[in-house]
């Protein structure tokens, strides 16, 4: 199962993410929830670094499946709208899905 947790403050401000975990939904390089939560988290992380001034430290490991990412400082308009598109793309995932495969949580910090 692919768990995911995003952060945001007592303010509701996001802080980071991070998921970990393979859906186990089919065989590596088959499993399309995987794919399509890889593509999510990435493309996120991605854009956040083109197309803001958005600071922030991810880490990784391929092996067990976990990225995270840890924003330096309150996100820019622009760096909330692509968190907000992220976490929209992963509730229709989850909810396509259910919690068999992926588990998303705000949790605050």
């Amino acid at each position: 199962m692919i768990r995911i947790t995003i952060y945001k403050n007592d303010q509701g401000i996001y802080t980071g993410f991070k998921s970990a975990g393979h859906a186990g939904y089919a065989i590596e390089g088959s499993d399309i929830i995987c794919s399509a939560v890889s593509v999510l988290v990435i493309n996120t992380i991605n854009s956040i670094e083109s197309f803001t001034g958005d600071r922030f430290l991810v880490t990784s490991d391929e092996q067990l499946g976990v990225i995270e990412v840890k924003f330096d400082s309150d996100l820019s308009p622009d760096g909330i709208l692509l968190m907000n598109a992220m976490v929209l793309g992963l509730k229709m995932i989850q909810a396509d899905y259910n919690n068999d495969y992926i588990y998303l949580k705000i949790e605050e910090v």
